[in-house]
């Protein structure tokens, strides 16, 4: 049998517990759900199982989210669904493929993966360390803003192995024992996953967020949602260098960086360079001209594709599964709120007794915990619609704006396992530091990051008149 259709015992059993996740609860009556409500349920159940255990790819989940979908719930569901429910059309979970936030989302992958192909970002963290000299504090302070930068356009992974390729060097060069070599191992992935909140196509939680406030009618431009995140991540950013350096404080009064860089002066990267700089700079006028962040997104993948600046092979090497993976989440949202499944779910509990913001901050924290041990795109995508639908229900008063936000949010500061992000793995791996250290270090970052985004945040953003 071949490697692609092997399955060790270990998947065995989450595979069985998918297919009865699914079942048990289309087959079995739920006192006041009615079948498609059940239908969905079962989907979502099996959703949960899959996307936690990993038996099959998380994109391979969620296309056969979207299937299903189609199949049971659809107008053109194989079985016969009540006469008052109102199916949504089959086209509906389809175009959750080609939603306007996988648009932006895409050409965030274009952007990142031409900034690779020319070693733009590179380049640019060479140049942009030079004014940090060669104190190990402030160059750490210099690779965590660097990085955080460019993991706000760039795949937090990506740059994580760009940074990490640039200081390894440095790392293997510190005297045995020297704490430094733990900071710097872990200050690039922390300022990754810090980083990507900070824009809209940072990380895909911040695109699943925005695909289910699209869904609801709320609008937030990429302007908006930086002047929402960015700050607070900066402050995030600068706690971590100081507890890094507390932590793990260096014996060395200098280091010494490479910081040599030669830019490609090719025609292709000339023709790369303008369009990211166009696309960017599109992004952040916004409010000026009234062109949609989706439609900018879609900028670069037409004119890098035209000017054949990327050919078939840049093509294919986009990260089309994490795209598949956000759309699997939009679609979910769309079966669970038609379905009346979100209605449902949130009857379960008496929420009129419990205090509107500690039920933000649980949204952020069951996010954090989630996203600590399964991937951060999961946990946005299973929980973003419940908390979406709960906002909605007017059950609690919390604008729905910062359910979905804080739920991103949440599965951002999720860094205190090798496993819990790309990134944390990529540090891992270099056998700078234990888990130990990352567990230390990770558990305070995200401690301190969700009690600031929930309790201090907001207030802010009311002060300001910041909240959509």
């Amino acid at each position: 049998m071949s490697a692609a259709f092997s399955f060790s015992a270990k998947k065995h059993i989450p595979l069985l517990l998918a297919f009865l996740a699914l079942f048990i609860p289309i087959l079995v009556d739920i006192p006041g759900l009615d079948p498609a409500g059940q239908r969905v349920f079962g989907i979502f159940l099996m959703a949960i199982v899959l996307w936690v255990s990993e038996a099959i790819p998380l994109h391979a989940t969620a296309a056969l989210i979207i299937f299903l979908q189609i199949l049971l719930v659809s107008d053109r569901s194989l079985f016969s669904l009540p006469e008052d429910f109102k199916a949504p059309k089959y086209s509906v979970f389809y175009a959750a493929l080609a939603n306007p936030t996988i648009m932006l989302f895409l050409g965030g992958f274009f952007l990142a993966d031409g900034a690779a192909k020319f070693n733009l970002d590179r380049n640019l963290a060479r140049v942009l360390l030079k004014p940090f000299g060669k104190k190990p504090s402030m160059i750490m302070l210099g690779i965590m803003l660097i990085t955080a930068l460019l993991s706000m356009f760039m795949s937090n992974t990506a740059t994580t192995a760009t940074m990490m390729a640039f200081i390894l060097p440095v790392i293997a060069g510190l005297p045995q024992g020297d704490k430094l070599k733990i900071s710097l191992a872990l200050c690039i992935p922390f300022a990754a996953n810090i980083g990507g909140m900070g824009t809209p196509v940072g990380t895909p939680p911040n695109a699943i967020a925005l695909g289910a406030l699209s869904a609801e009618g709320i609008q937030i431009s990429f302007l908006q949602w930086m002047a929402l995140a960015l700050p607070f991540a900066l402050i995030v950013l600068l706690i971590v260098w100081q507890l890094l350096l507390r932590l793990f404080p260096s014996s060395q009064e200098e280091i010494k960086l490479n910081i040599n860089s030669t830019f490609d002066l090719s025609l292709p990267a000339k023709v790369f360079y303008f369009t990211a700089g166009l696309t960017v700079l599109l992004w952040l006028t916004e409010p000026l001209h009234g062109m949609k962040s989706s439609i900018v997104g879609f900028l670069p993948v037409v004119l890098l594709l035209s000017t054949k600046v990327f050919g078939v092979k840049d093509l294919q090497n986009i990260q089309w599964h994490v795209l598949w993976l956000v759309a699997g989440g939009i679609a979910l949202g769309k079966g669970v709120s038609s379905s009346g499944l979100d209605a449902w779910l949130i009857g379960l509990v008496k929420w009129d007794a419990i205090n509107p913001l500690m039920i933000t901050f649980t949204l952020a924290v069951v996010a954090l915990v989630m996203s600590t041990v399964i991937s951060n795109s999961a946990t946005a995508n299973l929980l973003v619609p419940i908390g979406i639908s709960l906002a909605t229900s007017g059950a609690v008063d919390i604008p729905v704006m910062q359910a979905a936000f804080f739920i991103a949010v949440g599965a951002s500061l999720a860094m205190a396992l090798p496993i819990s992000t790309p990134p944390n793995a990529i540090a891992y791996s270099t056998g700078a530091i234990e888990t130990k250290h990352m567990i230390l270090a990770g558990s305070i970052i995200g401690g301190i990051g969700v009690l600031l985004f929930v309790f201090v945040a907001p207030q802010v953003w009311q002060l300001l008149n910041m909240i959509p």
